[in-house]
């Protein structure tokens, strides 16, 4: 009985700690999205393969091809070798391949092993690998190997798998020996004993005979979260570092696609990785699909964000067929006819994220790995469509089929890719007709116009569809436009009660592979460059809160170059105040901090400024980067705002 009542009190005290803080919230504060800064991944500018998602072989299927890019096709990125003057022959063949979804495989027939004594080396026949732009390899790490083989002659074929340098130096090798006449999965572990930045993957057959192989994988031992079939773990790292309350994905104009043959499917990308369907980039390159949707979910619920999946409106993209320059439209409708086939995949994918493992979904999701469910909250229908008759009566249809079965998801519809005109008009006009829960709006430009147009979404009606701001950024990556984005996040601050999610895109750019210049982190495959625009972001997405409160910080008006925010975090107890200078002079804000109370006067001050034409590259990586230091703050007190800056300064409570 004594044991139970301490179980009551504890229980007690806990409910009363909970209400007392919600008592505790200052008067006068504007409840506002507690999921208003987040992240956009799209597989643009080789952001999946060859980025985050950690795989370090290109073409690892044998599945590249001239539809992609011109002069690719299943060779790619693959050579073939023969050490020793030993001799042989490689072909790509369909006949009877490890799964149908993945038609293309290997054969190696060796005829001949020469003698390693006549020469100074190993003799065989394989294939090397070269990777993306080169594979990284650290002395001291592991590297996990993998590949399907079947064996096409009677006896068991030697393989050696080994890394090695340009000049045929090992780093690291481990020998395979086949056993089977039938597909099977092969692995080995690589100790590297040296390092080297442009490596080379390499298969060699140390015995006669005829083999089959598919599915040539090496992934780092140390991916993020040491997850199998992972992320890149300094990439990842940097974004769980932003603390963002969302990730939105997989895209994007790689949504809907160029044409309905490729729009993104996500039961394309789940299963088994040989089992997964690969197809062309819209943007111009592969997608393996090794990084898919199992994965996309697995990582948000790893760094505390919620699964923001967009799926295609049943429509291609407008640019479809090469229309960009032209203005296009190359938009084309699923077949009415297969229209109830489609709106059961969208339906069995919140059945996957959320059902319980004896549903059929579910259950696959369980299989995969993951028992409990994702817990999804939000599927947007359509990316930046053309609103055309043909969209709006596929959206309706899909749109009522979720909410029938799944009332408590909310929808994010789409206005175009415009921040204003004829599509913006239209889909603003099937939200309020649908009353849809979100929209979201997309919008590139100029910094000028984000310091211009700070006022956006305050005559936005308060009680109707909620906004998410899915694309943006101002068009370059100097500190002019970190600032003046920065600017325009407190906007979106003051108007959380109608802004409810924003995300800065693109997300990342490999060095040498964009199709987009603006973004907000450029990698290669050593090194990363956090531009001003990523700091920015961090800044607001670490330090975000769910009240704002007007006439804190004192702006002067009718100066554009100005901005200001207040947000309070009813979890912690922090007051947060953002305070941004995009003139060219420092300027005095007033702060009046009166109606908190118990403040600590002992705060944080994060502190990002540069010259306007500052940037970050990934030569020099860090010319702008945010400072931290110790911060004294009263009841009411100016802050003298430097030119060029965005302040934060983080207030604790008792």
């Amino acid at each position: 009985m004594v044991h139970l009542n301490r179980i009551i009190l504890a229980v007690t005290l806990t409910l009363f700690t909970v209400v007392s803080l919600k008592a505790q919230v200052p008067k006068g504060g504007k409840e506002i999205s507690t999921n208003l800064f987040g992240l956009f991944f799209e597989d643009i500018n080789y952001a999946a393969d060859g980025g985050l998602y950690a795989e370090l072989v290109q073409n690892r299927s044998f599945e590249y091809n001239p539809t992609e890019q011109s002069d690719w096709n299943p060779f790619s990125f693959w050579e073939y070798i023969s050490p020793g003057f030993s001799y042989g022959r490689i072909s790509v063949e369909t006949k009877a391949p490890v799964h149908a979804n993945n038609p293309h495989y290997m054969v190696l027939e060796v005829e001949h092993v020469g003698h390693e004594a006549k020469f100074s080396g190993i003799s065989g026949v394989g294939i090397k690998n070269s990777g993306f732009d080169g594979i990284v390899v650290r002395n001291g790490e592991q590297y996990n190997f993998s590949m399907f083989a079947q064996q096409l002659s009677e006896n068991p074929m030697e393989l050696l798998v080994s890394l090695e340098d340009a000049k045929g130096e090992v780093l690291a090798s481990k020998t395979i020996k086949t056993n089977s006449g039938d597909w099977k999965k092969y692995t080995a572990v690589l100790n590297a004993e040296a390092s080297c930045d442009s490596a080379f993957l390499v298969v060699l057959a140390r015995s006669n005979g005829a083999l089959a192989m598919d599915m040539i994988s090496l992934f780092p031992d140390k991916t993020f979260k040491n997850r199998a079939n992972g992320m890149r773990a300094d990439l990842a790292q940097v974004l769980a570092d932003m603390k963002p309350k969302f990730v939105r994905f997989p895209g994007g104009c790689l949504v809907h696609g160029d044409g309905l043959g490729n729009m993104y499917r996500w039961k394309n990308t789940i299963g088994p990785l040989e089992q997964r369907i690969e197809q062309r980039n819209i943007w111009g390159y592969h997608q393996s699909a090794g990084l898919g949707y199992f994965e996309y979910f697995q990582f948000c619920e790893d760094i505390g964000a919620k699964p923001v999946p967009i799926v295609p409106a049943a429509v291609s993209c407008q640019n479809s067929g090469g229309t960009w320059r032209i203005g296009g439209t190359g938009q084309k409708a699923l077949p009415e006819n297969e229209m109830d086939e489609y709106i059961q995949e969208v339906l069995d994918l919140i059945e996957w994220a959320n059902g319980s493992v004896t549903s059929v979904w579910g259950g696959k999701r369980a299989a995969a790995g993951h028992p409990e469910p994702f817990n999804l909250e939000y599927v947007g229908i359509g990316n930046e469509d053309k609103i055309t008759p043909e969209f709006e009566e596929r959206f309706n249809l899909i749109y009522k089929a979720v909410k029938e079965k799944y009332p408590e998801i909310n929808v994010i519809g789409t206005v175009g890719p415009f921040l204003e005109g004829e599509d913006f008009e239209k889909g603003w006009e099937i939200a309020d007709q649908l009353k849809l829960e979100m929209v979201d709006e997309h919008y590139y430009t100029q910094p000028e116009w984000f310091l211009g147009n700070q006022q956006r979404y305050d005559s936005y009606k308060r009680n109707a569809t909620k906004v998410y701001l899915g694309e943006y950024a101002s068009w370059g990556n100097k500190m002019w436009n970190a600032i003046a984005e920065a600017a325009y996040m407190t906007a979106l601050e003051r108007n959380g009660d109608v802004v409810a999610m924003a995300s800065y895109a693109p997300l990342l750019a490999k060095q040498n592979f964009t199709q987009w210049t603006t973004d907000m982190i450029f990698f290669n495959n050593t090194n990363i460059c956090l531009t001003p625009n990523y700091h920015v972001q961090k800044m607001f997405m670490s330090n975000q809160g769910d009240f704002y409160f007007d006439n804190v910080v004192e702006v002067a008006q009718n100066d554009t170059t100005l901005a200001a925010s207040c947000v309070y975090d009813s979890q912690s107890g922090d007051i947060i105040l953002k305070m941004v200078n995009a003139g060219n002079s420092a300027k005095t804000m007033k702060i009046n901090l009166a109606r908190f109370k118990n403040m600590i006067p002992k705060a944080k001050l994060t502190l990002l400024k540069a010259d306007p034409e500052a940037e970050n590259a990934l030569e020099n990586p860090e010319s702008v980067v945010p400072e931290l230091s110790d911060f004294t703050v009263q009841k009411k007190f100016d802050y003298k705002v430097p030119t060029m800056s965005f302040s934060l300064i983080r207030i604790k409570a008792n």
